[in-house]
Protein backbone atom coordinates (compact mmCIF):
# COMPACT_ATOMS: atom_id res chain seq x y z
CA UNK A 1 0.00 0.00 0.00
CA UNK A 2 1.46 3.28 -1.15
CA UNK A 3 2.19 5.73 1.41
CA UNK A 4 0.06 8.63 1.81
CA UNK A 5 1.68 12.27 0.75
CA UNK A 6 2.05 14.61 3.28
CA UNK A 7 -0.60 17.54 3.44
CA UNK A 8 0.49 20.74 1.73
CA UNK A 9 -0.42 23.54 3.49
CA UNK A 10 0.27 25.76 0.75
CA UNK A 11 1.37 25.51 -2.95
CA UNK A 12 2.65 28.11 -4.77
CA UNK A 13 1.06 28.96 -7.80
CA UNK A 14 4.17 30.22 -10.40
CA UNK A 15 3.74 33.04 -12.55
CA UNK A 16 3.72 32.39 -16.18
CA UNK A 17 4.94 34.16 -18.94
CA UNK A 18 6.09 37.36 -16.98
CA UNK A 19 4.98 41.01 -18.08
CA UNK A 20 1.40 41.40 -18.99
CA UNK A 21 -1.17 39.03 -17.89
CA UNK A 22 1.12 37.33 -15.61
CA UNK A 23 0.05 35.22 -12.51
CA UNK A 24 1.32 35.51 -9.36
CA UNK A 25 1.86 33.51 -6.40
CA UNK A 26 -0.88 33.06 -4.28
CA UNK A 27 -0.98 30.34 -1.31
CA UNK A 28 -4.12 28.40 -1.07
CA UNK A 29 -5.08 26.62 2.20
CA UNK A 30 -6.29 23.19 1.07
CA UNK A 31 -9.53 22.35 2.03
CA UNK A 32 -12.07 18.95 1.19
CA UNK A 33 -9.96 15.63 0.53
CA UNK A 34 -6.39 14.32 1.57
CA UNK A 35 -3.90 14.38 -1.32
CA UNK A 36 -6.05 17.57 -2.80
CA UNK A 37 -5.38 20.87 -3.51
CA UNK A 38 -7.56 23.55 -5.00
CA UNK A 39 -5.94 25.11 -8.33
CA UNK A 40 -7.30 28.69 -9.24
CA UNK A 41 -5.23 30.70 -11.00
CA UNK A 42 -6.02 34.19 -10.27
CA UNK A 43 -6.68 36.45 -13.70
CA UNK A 44 -5.95 40.24 -13.80
CA UNK A 45 -8.10 42.30 -15.50
CA UNK A 46 -7.97 42.31 -18.90
CA UNK A 47 -5.85 39.69 -20.17
CA UNK A 48 -7.11 36.48 -18.85
CA UNK A 49 -10.15 34.84 -18.05
CA UNK A 50 -11.27 33.43 -14.40
CA UNK A 51 -11.31 29.72 -14.98
CA UNK A 52 -13.49 27.64 -12.03
CA UNK A 53 -11.56 25.58 -9.15
CA UNK A 54 -11.30 22.09 -10.02
CA UNK A 55 -10.11 19.47 -8.07
CA UNK A 56 -6.76 18.15 -8.99
CA UNK A 57 -4.50 15.23 -8.06
CA UNK A 58 -1.14 15.71 -6.51
CA UNK A 59 0.71 13.48 -8.87
CA UNK A 60 -1.26 15.45 -11.96
CA UNK A 61 0.88 17.98 -14.27
CA UNK A 62 0.92 21.84 -13.52
CA UNK A 63 -2.25 23.37 -14.45
CA UNK A 64 -1.96 24.85 -18.16
CA UNK A 65 -2.10 28.74 -18.90
CA UNK A 66 -5.82 29.89 -19.07
CA UNK A 67 -6.82 31.13 -23.02
CA UNK A 68 -6.14 34.97 -22.92
CA UNK A 69 -9.10 37.57 -24.12
CA UNK A 70 -7.78 39.42 -26.97
CA UNK A 71 -8.05 42.95 -26.56
CA UNK A 72 -11.27 44.61 -27.98
CA UNK A 73 -10.62 48.22 -28.96
CA UNK A 74 -13.04 51.17 -29.12
CA UNK A 75 -12.38 54.26 -31.48
CA UNK A 76 -11.93 57.45 -28.91
CA UNK A 77 -15.62 58.74 -30.02
CA UNK A 78 -16.70 55.33 -28.37
CA UNK A 79 -14.14 56.21 -25.72
CA UNK A 80 -16.10 59.03 -24.75
CA UNK A 81 -19.63 57.91 -24.89
CA UNK A 82 -21.25 57.94 -21.85
CA UNK A 83 -23.55 54.77 -23.02
CA UNK A 84 -19.73 52.91 -23.00
CA UNK A 85 -18.31 54.61 -20.22
CA UNK A 86 -18.33 51.75 -17.98
CA UNK A 87 -18.68 49.32 -20.83
CA UNK A 88 -16.83 45.43 -20.50
CA UNK A 89 -15.78 45.91 -23.82
CA UNK A 90 -13.49 49.26 -22.81
CA UNK A 91 -10.52 47.38 -20.72
CA UNK A 92 -8.08 48.99 -18.65
CA UNK A 93 -4.46 49.12 -19.56
CA UNK A 94 -1.95 47.74 -17.07
CA UNK A 95 -0.40 51.25 -16.46
CA UNK A 96 -4.02 52.11 -14.71
CA UNK A 97 -4.95 48.84 -12.70
CA UNK A 98 -2.89 50.29 -9.44
CA UNK A 99 -4.71 53.94 -9.82
CA UNK A 100 -8.13 52.20 -10.57
CA UNK A 101 -7.45 48.78 -7.66
CA UNK A 102 -7.41 52.44 -5.31
CA UNK A 103 -10.50 54.07 -6.16
CA UNK A 104 -12.69 50.88 -7.05
CA UNK A 105 -14.82 51.86 -3.74
CA UNK A 106 -15.37 55.41 -5.01
CA UNK A 107 -16.05 54.80 -8.34
CA UNK A 108 -17.66 51.50 -8.91
CA UNK A 109 -19.68 49.35 -6.67
CA UNK A 110 -18.28 45.79 -5.77
CA UNK A 111 -20.98 43.32 -6.34
CA UNK A 112 -21.23 41.04 -3.68
CA UNK A 113 -21.93 37.38 -3.95
CA UNK A 114 -21.28 34.34 -1.34
CA UNK A 115 -18.22 32.58 -1.77
CA UNK A 116 -18.50 28.66 -2.01
CA UNK A 117 -15.92 26.08 -2.28
CA UNK A 118 -16.57 25.74 -6.24
CA UNK A 119 -16.96 28.93 -7.20
CA UNK A 120 -15.11 32.55 -6.71
CA UNK A 121 -16.36 35.54 -8.50
CA UNK A 122 -13.93 38.13 -9.45
CA UNK A 123 -14.81 41.80 -8.76
CA UNK A 124 -16.45 44.04 -11.07
CA UNK A 125 -13.73 45.90 -13.51
CA UNK A 126 -13.39 49.81 -13.19
CA UNK A 127 -13.84 51.74 -15.74
CA UNK A 128 -11.03 54.33 -17.35
CA UNK A 129 -13.75 56.74 -18.44
CA UNK A 130 -12.84 59.81 -16.15
CA UNK A 131 -15.77 61.74 -15.01
CA UNK A 132 -15.09 65.05 -16.27
CA UNK A 133 -15.31 63.67 -19.80
CA UNK A 134 -18.99 63.44 -19.49
CA UNK A 135 -21.40 65.75 -20.27
CA UNK A 136 -22.75 65.47 -16.74
CA UNK A 137 -19.77 66.70 -15.42
CA UNK A 138 -18.08 68.81 -18.20
CA UNK A 139 -15.93 71.61 -17.64
CA UNK A 140 -17.14 73.05 -20.82
CA UNK A 141 -20.45 74.36 -19.44
CA UNK A 142 -19.03 75.58 -16.30
CA UNK A 143 -16.90 77.89 -18.23
CA UNK A 144 -20.14 78.85 -20.38
CA UNK A 145 -22.35 79.64 -17.31
CA UNK A 146 -19.15 81.47 -16.02
CA UNK A 147 -18.73 83.72 -19.38
CA UNK A 148 -20.37 86.85 -19.57
CA UNK A 149 -22.82 86.20 -22.30
CA UNK A 150 -24.99 84.74 -19.25
CA UNK A 151 -25.71 87.19 -16.75
CA UNK A 152 -25.09 85.98 -13.00
CA UNK A 153 -27.49 86.05 -10.28
CA UNK A 154 -25.44 89.30 -8.50
CA UNK A 155 -25.36 91.12 -11.43
CA UNK A 156 -27.44 94.57 -11.00
CA UNK A 157 -28.59 94.10 -14.80
CA UNK A 158 -31.21 90.85 -13.20
CA UNK A 159 -33.06 93.99 -11.12
CA UNK A 160 -33.55 95.77 -14.20
CA UNK A 161 -36.41 96.07 -16.52
CA UNK A 162 -34.67 95.80 -19.92
CA UNK A 163 -32.84 92.52 -18.73
CA UNK A 164 -34.50 90.99 -15.73
CA UNK A 165 -36.16 88.57 -17.77
CA UNK A 166 -33.49 86.65 -20.61
CA UNK A 167 -35.79 84.49 -22.07
CA UNK A 168 -36.93 85.58 -25.21
CA UNK A 169 -36.70 84.28 -28.47
CA UNK A 170 -36.97 85.27 -32.11
CA UNK A 171 -41.16 85.41 -32.23
CA UNK A 172 -40.49 87.77 -28.68
CA UNK A 173 -38.17 90.13 -30.88
CA UNK A 174 -40.67 90.05 -33.79
CA UNK A 175 -43.75 91.39 -32.17
CA UNK A 176 -41.41 94.39 -29.97
CA UNK A 177 -40.06 95.15 -33.35
CA UNK A 178 -42.98 95.03 -35.23
CA UNK A 179 -44.74 96.97 -32.86
CA UNK A 180 -42.17 99.92 -32.22
CA UNK A 181 -41.72 99.94 -36.03
CA UNK A 182 -45.51 100.42 -36.90
CA UNK A 183 -46.66 103.53 -35.81
CA UNK A 184 -48.69 106.88 -35.78
CA UNK A 185 -45.81 108.26 -37.65
CA UNK A 186 -46.62 106.05 -40.68
CA UNK A 187 -50.12 107.92 -41.30
CA UNK A 188 -48.47 110.89 -42.47
CA UNK A 189 -46.24 109.08 -45.19
CA UNK A 190 -48.93 110.23 -48.32
CA UNK A 191 -47.89 113.79 -47.08
CA UNK A 192 -44.23 113.69 -47.39
CA UNK A 193 -45.23 112.12 -51.17
CA UNK A 194 -47.32 115.49 -51.72
CA UNK A 195 -44.15 117.23 -51.45
CA UNK A 196 -41.72 115.02 -53.29
CA UNK A 197 -43.97 114.06 -55.74
CA UNK A 198 -44.31 110.11 -57.01
CA UNK A 199 -40.76 109.60 -58.58
CA UNK A 200 -38.40 111.16 -55.71
CA UNK A 201 -41.48 110.31 -53.04
CA UNK A 202 -41.22 106.46 -53.76
CA UNK A 203 -37.18 106.15 -54.57
CA UNK A 204 -36.51 108.26 -51.15
CA UNK A 205 -38.95 106.09 -49.26
CA UNK A 206 -37.31 102.99 -51.18
CA UNK A 207 -33.96 103.86 -50.40
CA UNK A 208 -34.26 105.07 -46.77
CA UNK A 209 -35.80 102.14 -45.98
CA UNK A 210 -33.05 99.73 -47.09
CA UNK A 211 -30.25 102.23 -45.60
CA UNK A 212 -32.36 101.52 -41.84
CA UNK A 213 -32.50 97.94 -42.64
CA UNK A 214 -29.11 98.25 -42.93
CA UNK A 215 -28.20 100.21 -39.48
CA UNK A 216 -30.20 97.68 -38.10
CA UNK A 217 -28.06 94.60 -39.09
CA UNK A 218 -25.19 96.82 -37.89
CA UNK A 219 -26.75 96.94 -34.33
CA UNK A 220 -27.32 93.30 -34.10
CA UNK A 221 -24.08 92.31 -34.46
CA UNK A 222 -23.10 94.78 -32.38
CA UNK A 223 -24.56 93.65 -29.24
CA UNK A 224 -21.69 91.14 -27.99
CA UNK A 225 -18.37 92.29 -28.37
CA UNK A 226 -15.52 90.05 -28.92
CA UNK A 227 -14.70 89.75 -24.96
CA UNK A 228 -18.55 88.62 -24.31
CA UNK A 229 -19.42 92.06 -23.50
CA UNK A 230 -23.26 92.40 -23.78
CA UNK A 231 -24.61 96.34 -24.54
CA UNK A 232 -28.55 95.68 -23.98
CA UNK A 233 -29.03 99.35 -24.25
CA UNK A 234 -28.19 102.35 -26.80
CA UNK A 235 -26.49 104.15 -24.61
CA UNK A 236 -24.37 101.97 -23.30
CA UNK A 237 -23.45 101.03 -27.00
CA UNK A 238 -22.87 104.42 -27.65
CA UNK A 239 -20.23 105.39 -24.63
CA UNK A 240 -18.70 102.38 -25.79
CA UNK A 241 -17.75 103.66 -29.36
CA UNK A 242 -17.12 107.61 -28.16
CA UNK A 243 -17.13 107.73 -24.44
CA UNK A 244 -18.81 109.58 -21.94
CA UNK A 245 -18.62 113.28 -23.16
CA UNK A 246 -20.14 112.73 -26.70
CA UNK A 247 -23.27 110.39 -24.99
CA UNK A 248 -23.79 113.08 -22.87
CA UNK A 249 -23.79 115.89 -25.68
CA UNK A 250 -24.94 113.76 -28.81
CA UNK A 251 -26.57 110.67 -27.41
CA UNK A 252 -28.92 111.34 -24.36
CA UNK A 253 -30.94 114.14 -26.15
CA UNK A 254 -32.50 112.08 -28.87
CA UNK A 255 -32.46 108.78 -27.30
CA UNK A 256 -34.80 110.24 -24.48
CA UNK A 257 -36.87 112.06 -27.01
CA UNK A 258 -37.23 109.00 -29.36
CA UNK A 259 -38.69 107.46 -25.55
CA UNK A 260 -40.68 109.92 -23.67
CA UNK A 261 -41.39 112.33 -26.75
CA UNK A 262 -42.93 109.18 -28.24
CA UNK A 263 -44.96 108.26 -25.21
CA UNK A 264 -46.11 112.35 -25.63
CA UNK A 265 -47.28 111.85 -29.15
CA UNK A 266 -48.66 108.68 -28.34
CA UNK A 267 -51.38 110.50 -25.57
CA UNK A 268 -52.23 113.10 -28.26
CA UNK A 269 -53.10 110.41 -31.14
CA UNK A 270 -54.50 108.15 -28.96
CA UNK A 271 -56.87 110.57 -26.71
CA UNK A 272 -57.58 112.52 -30.20
CA UNK A 273 -58.84 109.33 -31.75
CA UNK A 274 -60.73 108.01 -28.61
CA UNK A 275 -63.24 111.12 -29.16
CA UNK A 276 -63.34 110.97 -32.56
CA UNK A 277 -64.45 107.20 -32.01
CA UNK A 278 -67.38 108.40 -29.52
CA UNK A 279 -68.19 111.22 -31.96
CA UNK A 280 -68.91 108.74 -34.68
CA UNK A 281 -70.73 106.20 -32.12
CA UNK A 282 -72.78 108.85 -31.09
CA UNK A 283 -72.99 111.79 -32.88
CA UNK A 284 -75.94 113.75 -32.01
CA UNK A 285 -77.73 111.22 -29.42
CA UNK A 286 -75.92 110.64 -26.76
CA UNK A 287 -77.44 111.29 -23.48
CA UNK A 288 -74.40 113.17 -21.95
CA UNK A 289 -75.49 116.56 -23.08
CA UNK A 290 -71.54 117.84 -22.11
CA UNK A 291 -69.13 115.69 -24.14
CA UNK A 292 -65.77 114.97 -22.48
CA UNK A 293 -63.07 117.68 -23.64
CA UNK A 294 -59.42 116.73 -25.77
CA UNK A 295 -57.57 116.80 -22.38
CA UNK A 296 -60.28 114.82 -20.71
CA UNK A 297 -59.62 112.38 -23.22
CA UNK A 298 -56.07 112.56 -23.32
CA UNK A 299 -56.46 111.47 -19.27
CA UNK A 300 -58.24 108.33 -20.23
CA UNK A 301 -56.08 107.24 -22.27
CA UNK A 302 -53.86 108.18 -20.16
CA UNK A 303 -54.94 106.04 -17.30
CA UNK A 304 -55.62 102.65 -19.28
CA UNK A 305 -51.68 103.31 -20.34
CA UNK A 306 -50.33 103.50 -17.29
CA UNK A 307 -51.92 100.22 -15.55
CA UNK A 308 -50.38 98.19 -18.29
CA UNK A 309 -47.37 99.70 -17.88
CA UNK A 310 -46.73 98.37 -14.59
CA UNK A 311 -45.90 95.04 -15.89
CA UNK A 312 -42.49 94.22 -14.78
CA UNK A 313 -39.96 94.32 -17.51
CA UNK A 314 -39.88 93.80 -21.00
CA UNK A 315 -40.32 90.15 -21.39
CA UNK A 316 -43.63 90.12 -19.70
CA UNK A 317 -45.05 92.85 -22.56
CA UNK A 318 -44.36 90.45 -25.12
CA UNK A 319 -48.06 89.46 -25.38
CA UNK A 320 -49.20 93.29 -25.57
CA UNK A 321 -46.52 94.08 -28.11
CA UNK A 322 -48.59 91.07 -30.40
CA UNK A 323 -51.43 92.81 -29.85
CA UNK A 324 -49.61 95.77 -31.03
CA UNK A 325 -48.19 94.50 -34.12
CA UNK A 326 -51.87 93.04 -35.07
CA UNK A 327 -53.72 96.15 -34.49
CA UNK A 328 -50.79 98.06 -36.25
CA UNK A 329 -50.94 96.02 -39.69
CA UNK A 330 -54.69 96.25 -39.30
CA UNK A 331 -55.35 99.53 -39.55
CA UNK A 332 -52.92 100.51 -41.99
CA UNK A 333 -54.39 97.42 -44.19
CA UNK A 334 -57.90 99.02 -43.69
CA UNK A 335 -56.58 102.46 -44.56
CA UNK A 336 -55.02 101.83 -47.68
CA UNK A 337 -57.54 99.24 -48.91
CA UNK A 338 -60.75 101.69 -48.02
CA UNK A 339 -59.13 104.59 -49.73
CA UNK A 340 -58.21 102.40 -52.77
CA UNK A 341 -61.49 101.04 -53.22
CA UNK A 342 -63.73 103.93 -53.19
CA UNK A 343 -61.60 105.58 -55.52
CA UNK A 344 -59.68 108.87 -55.98
CA UNK A 345 -61.37 112.09 -54.15
CA UNK A 346 -63.31 114.60 -56.03
CA UNK A 347 -60.23 117.33 -57.62
CA UNK A 348 -57.39 115.17 -56.75
CA UNK A 349 -54.22 116.33 -58.14
CA UNK A 350 -50.67 115.47 -58.09
CA UNK A 351 -48.71 118.86 -58.59
CA UNK A 352 -47.17 120.57 -55.59
CA UNK A 353 -46.96 124.55 -56.08
CA UNK A 354 -44.29 126.35 -54.29
CA UNK A 355 -42.92 129.70 -54.62
CA UNK A 356 -39.45 129.40 -54.64
CA UNK A 357 -37.09 126.81 -55.48
CA UNK A 358 -35.64 127.59 -52.27
CA UNK A 359 -38.98 126.83 -50.53
CA UNK A 360 -39.09 123.89 -52.49
CA UNK A 361 -35.18 121.86 -51.42
CA UNK A 362 -36.39 122.51 -47.84
CA UNK A 363 -39.66 121.64 -48.46
CA UNK A 364 -38.16 118.21 -50.03
CA UNK A 365 -35.59 118.15 -46.76
CA UNK A 366 -39.09 118.52 -44.48
CA UNK A 367 -40.39 115.25 -46.24
CA UNK A 368 -37.41 113.52 -46.04
CA UNK A 369 -37.65 113.98 -42.29
CA UNK A 370 -41.06 112.90 -42.10
CA UNK A 371 -39.66 109.10 -43.79
CA UNK A 372 -37.17 109.22 -41.49
CA UNK A 373 -39.32 109.60 -38.37
CA UNK A 374 -41.40 106.86 -40.25
CA UNK A 375 -38.74 104.31 -39.66
CA UNK A 376 -37.96 105.22 -36.05
CA UNK A 377 -37.41 102.30 -33.70
CA UNK A 378 -33.74 101.71 -33.45
CA UNK A 379 -33.60 103.01 -30.25
CA UNK A 380 -35.05 99.87 -29.34
CA UNK A 381 -33.34 97.31 -31.18
CA UNK A 382 -30.20 96.67 -28.56
CA UNK A 383 -32.86 96.85 -25.31
CA UNK A 384 -34.72 94.08 -27.29
CA UNK A 385 -32.15 91.61 -28.10
CA UNK A 386 -30.86 92.15 -24.45
CA UNK A 387 -33.92 90.21 -23.25
CA UNK A 388 -32.49 86.67 -25.26
CA UNK A 389 -30.30 84.02 -23.97
CA UNK A 390 -27.25 83.82 -25.42
CA UNK A 391 -23.83 81.81 -25.82
CA UNK A 392 -21.20 81.25 -27.39
CA UNK A 393 -22.44 78.50 -29.42
CA UNK A 394 -25.90 80.33 -29.83
CA UNK A 395 -25.11 84.22 -29.76
CA UNK A 396 -28.33 86.31 -29.87
CA UNK A 397 -27.77 88.01 -32.93
CA UNK A 398 -28.77 84.66 -34.53
CA UNK A 399 -32.75 84.59 -33.56
CA UNK A 400 -32.91 88.81 -33.50
CA UNK A 401 -31.98 89.29 -36.75
CA UNK A 402 -34.68 86.40 -38.12
CA UNK A 403 -36.95 88.01 -35.58
CA UNK A 404 -36.00 91.73 -37.49
CA UNK A 405 -36.26 90.13 -40.70
CA UNK A 406 -39.84 88.84 -40.16
CA UNK A 407 -41.22 92.21 -38.80
CA UNK A 408 -39.71 94.52 -41.70
CA UNK A 409 -41.28 92.17 -44.30
CA UNK A 410 -44.61 93.32 -42.78
CA UNK A 411 -43.30 96.76 -42.32
CA UNK A 412 -42.72 97.14 -45.90
CA UNK A 413 -46.04 95.35 -46.68
CA UNK A 414 -47.66 98.59 -44.56
CA UNK A 415 -45.64 101.24 -45.78
CA UNK A 416 -45.57 101.51 -49.06
CA UNK A 417 -49.24 100.52 -49.91
CA UNK A 418 -50.21 103.33 -47.17
CA UNK A 419 -47.87 105.76 -48.69
CA UNK A 420 -48.53 104.86 -52.46
CA UNK A 421 -52.30 104.22 -52.04
CA UNK A 422 -52.82 106.89 -50.14
CA UNK A 423 -51.67 109.46 -51.91
CA UNK A 424 -52.89 108.19 -54.83
CA UNK A 425 -56.44 108.26 -53.25
CA UNK A 426 -56.38 111.76 -52.09
CA UNK A 427 -52.98 113.56 -53.72
CA UNK A 428 -52.99 117.09 -52.60
CA UNK A 429 -55.99 117.49 -50.57
CA UNK A 430 -54.75 114.97 -48.02
CA UNK A 431 -54.82 116.84 -44.60
CA UNK A 432 -51.57 117.46 -43.06
CA UNK A 433 -52.35 116.76 -39.31
CA UNK A 434 -53.85 113.55 -39.26
CA UNK A 435 -52.43 112.46 -42.35
CA UNK A 436 -54.79 108.99 -43.48
CA UNK A 437 -57.05 109.11 -40.11
CA UNK A 438 -57.55 112.43 -40.71
CA UNK A 439 -58.55 112.07 -44.77
CA UNK A 440 -59.99 108.55 -44.04
CA UNK A 441 -62.94 110.32 -41.81
CA UNK A 442 -63.00 113.26 -43.77
CA UNK A 443 -63.72 111.81 -47.06
CA UNK A 444 -65.46 108.52 -46.32
CA UNK A 445 -67.01 108.89 -43.23
CA UNK A 446 -70.23 108.68 -44.72
CA UNK A 447 -69.86 106.12 -47.75
CA UNK A 448 -68.29 103.76 -45.63
CA UNK A 449 -69.41 101.75 -43.02
CA UNK A 450 -69.76 102.92 -39.55
CA UNK A 451 -68.17 99.81 -38.12
CA UNK A 452 -65.29 100.25 -40.29
CA UNK A 453 -64.48 103.19 -39.17
CA UNK A 454 -64.86 102.89 -35.40
CA UNK A 455 -62.51 99.24 -35.54
CA UNK A 456 -60.23 101.38 -37.43
CA UNK A 457 -60.07 104.28 -34.68
CA UNK A 458 -60.51 101.16 -32.31
CA UNK A 459 -56.83 99.42 -33.51
CA UNK A 460 -55.03 103.29 -33.41
CA UNK A 461 -55.96 103.11 -29.85
CA UNK A 462 -55.18 99.81 -28.72
CA UNK A 463 -51.62 100.08 -31.04
CA UNK A 464 -51.02 103.81 -29.15
CA UNK A 465 -51.62 101.72 -25.29
CA UNK A 466 -49.50 98.66 -26.38
CA UNK A 467 -46.50 101.24 -28.11
CA UNK A 468 -46.72 102.99 -24.59
CA UNK A 469 -45.25 100.17 -23.13
CA UNK A 470 -42.35 99.61 -25.25
CA UNK A 471 -41.17 103.09 -25.85
CA UNK A 472 -41.20 103.89 -21.78
CA UNK A 473 -39.20 100.69 -20.97
CA UNK A 474 -35.78 102.45 -21.65
CA UNK A 475 -36.83 105.45 -19.46
CA UNK A 476 -38.64 103.31 -16.88
CA UNK A 477 -35.31 101.15 -17.11
CA UNK A 478 -33.10 104.80 -16.93
CA UNK A 479 -34.96 105.43 -13.56
CA UNK A 480 -35.03 102.15 -12.23
CA UNK A 481 -31.03 102.06 -12.62
CA UNK A 482 -30.46 105.27 -10.57
CA UNK A 483 -32.05 103.54 -7.72
CA UNK A 484 -29.98 100.35 -8.07
CA UNK A 485 -26.95 102.04 -8.34
CA UNK A 486 -27.65 104.15 -5.29
CA UNK A 487 -28.93 100.98 -3.01
CA UNK A 488 -27.37 98.27 -4.31
CA UNK A 489 -30.27 96.30 -4.49
CA UNK A 490 -33.59 95.94 -6.95
CA UNK A 491 -36.41 98.87 -6.92
CA UNK A 492 -38.96 97.76 -4.49
CA UNK A 493 -42.17 97.90 -6.17
CA UNK A 494 -43.77 100.26 -4.12
CA UNK A 495 -41.35 102.92 -5.93
CA UNK A 496 -41.42 100.93 -9.36
CA UNK A 497 -45.16 102.30 -9.16
CA UNK A 498 -45.04 105.30 -8.15
CA UNK A 499 -41.82 106.28 -10.68
CA UNK A 500 -44.02 104.64 -13.73
CA UNK A 501 -47.22 106.47 -12.53
CA UNK A 502 -44.81 109.76 -12.60
CA UNK A 503 -43.71 108.72 -15.76
CA UNK A 504 -46.97 108.63 -17.46
CA UNK A 505 -48.85 111.71 -15.87
CA UNK A 506 -45.90 113.57 -16.35
CA UNK A 507 -45.82 112.78 -20.28
CA UNK A 508 -50.06 113.62 -20.32
CA UNK A 509 -49.00 116.90 -18.82
CA UNK A 510 -46.84 117.54 -21.71
CA UNK A 511 -49.25 116.58 -24.20
CA UNK A 512 -52.11 119.23 -22.45
CA UNK A 513 -49.29 121.90 -22.67
CA UNK A 514 -47.87 120.83 -25.65
CA UNK A 515 -50.66 119.83 -27.92
CA UNK A 516 -49.12 120.91 -31.56
CA UNK A 517 -45.72 118.71 -31.07
CA UNK A 518 -47.88 116.32 -34.27
CA UNK A 519 -46.71 119.04 -36.74
CA UNK A 520 -43.60 119.21 -36.28
CA UNK A 521 -42.92 115.64 -37.63
CA UNK A 522 -39.95 116.85 -40.05
CA UNK A 523 -38.40 118.57 -37.36
CA UNK A 524 -38.77 115.83 -35.07
CA UNK A 525 -37.33 113.66 -37.49
CA UNK A 526 -34.45 115.64 -38.16
CA UNK A 527 -33.18 115.08 -34.58
CA UNK A 528 -34.03 111.13 -34.71
CA UNK A 529 -32.18 110.70 -37.89
CA UNK A 530 -28.67 110.38 -36.84
CA UNK A 531 -29.82 107.39 -34.10
CA UNK A 532 -31.41 106.06 -37.14
CA UNK A 533 -28.71 106.10 -39.76
CA UNK A 534 -25.67 108.11 -38.59
CA UNK A 535 -24.64 106.34 -35.19
CA UNK A 536 -24.84 103.05 -36.22
CA UNK A 537 -22.58 103.51 -38.85
CA UNK A 538 -19.81 105.74 -36.99
CA UNK A 539 -20.28 102.84 -33.87
CA UNK A 540 -19.25 99.78 -36.57
CA UNK A 541 -16.04 101.72 -37.31
CA UNK A 542 -14.85 102.85 -33.73
CA UNK A 543 -15.64 99.33 -32.30
CA UNK A 544 -15.19 96.69 -35.18
CA UNK A 545 -12.36 98.53 -36.63
CA UNK A 546 -12.77 97.58 -40.54
CA UNK A 547 -9.33 97.04 -42.56
CA UNK A 548 -8.90 100.77 -43.74
CA UNK A 549 -10.10 101.63 -47.45
CA UNK A 550 -11.87 98.24 -47.37
CA UNK A 551 -15.94 98.04 -48.51
CA UNK A 552 -17.37 97.81 -45.13
CA UNK A 553 -14.95 100.98 -44.39
CA UNK A 554 -16.19 102.96 -47.29
CA UNK A 555 -19.56 101.85 -46.91
CA UNK A 556 -19.99 103.20 -42.89
CA UNK A 557 -18.09 106.27 -43.39
CA UNK A 558 -19.90 107.13 -46.30
CA UNK A 559 -23.35 106.40 -45.25
CA UNK A 560 -22.36 108.31 -41.71
CA UNK A 561 -21.40 111.56 -43.03
CA UNK A 562 -24.39 111.65 -45.45
CA UNK A 563 -26.64 111.04 -42.42
CA UNK A 564 -24.91 113.67 -40.49
CA UNK A 565 -25.11 116.15 -43.52
CA UNK A 566 -28.93 115.26 -43.83
CA UNK A 567 -29.28 115.30 -40.42
CA UNK A 568 -27.94 119.43 -40.11
CA UNK A 569 -30.24 120.50 -43.61
CA UNK A 570 -33.50 118.47 -42.03
CA UNK A 571 -33.43 120.15 -39.13
CA UNK A 572 -32.48 123.88 -41.03
CA UNK A 573 -35.91 122.88 -43.05
CA UNK A 574 -37.99 121.79 -40.36
CA UNK A 575 -37.60 125.19 -38.71
CA UNK A 576 -37.69 127.43 -41.97
CA UNK A 577 -41.20 125.10 -42.65
CA UNK A 578 -42.65 125.92 -39.02
CA UNK A 579 -41.20 130.38 -39.51
CA UNK A 580 -42.84 129.89 -42.99
CA UNK A 581 -46.09 128.24 -42.72
CA UNK A 582 -46.53 128.86 -39.19
CA UNK A 583 -48.03 126.65 -36.46
CA UNK A 584 -50.79 127.22 -34.60
CA UNK A 585 -49.21 127.21 -30.96
CA UNK A 586 -51.96 126.96 -28.10
CA UNK A 587 -50.55 126.24 -25.16
CA UNK A 588 -53.01 124.41 -22.70
CA UNK A 589 -55.27 124.23 -25.69
CA UNK A 590 -55.84 120.72 -26.99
Amino acid sequence: MAPTPPAVSSLPITSRGGGRGEINSVPITPKGAKGEIYSAPITPRGDLMSLPITPRSSAMAPTPPAMKTPPVTAPPSQFQSPSLSRSPLLLESPIHQAASAKSTKNHTPTVKTPRSRSSLTPRSRLSLTPSFITPLGSPVRKIIRMTKLEPQREDPDNWLPITESRNGNAYYAAFHTLCSGIGIQAMILPVALTILGWNWGIISLTAIFFWQLYTLWLLVHLHESADGTRYSRYLDLFTAAFGEKATKYLGTAPIMYLSAGTCVALIIIGGSTMKLIHETICGGTCSNPKPLTSAEWYLVFTCIAVVFSQLPNLNSIAGVSLVGAVTAVGYCTIMWVVSIVKGRAPGVTYVHLTDSDFASVFGALNAVGIIVFAFRGHNLLLEIQGTMPSSEKYPSKVPMWRGVKLAYLMVAACLFPLAIGGYWAYGQLIPKNGGMLSALFAFHSKDTSKAILVITGLFIVINAVCSFQIYGMPTFDDMEQKYTKKFNKACPWKIRVFSRLFFGFLNFFIAVALPFLGSLAGLIGGLALPVTLAYPCFMWISIKKPKRRSAMWYTNWGLGLLGIALTCLIIAAGLYSVIETGVKVKFFKP
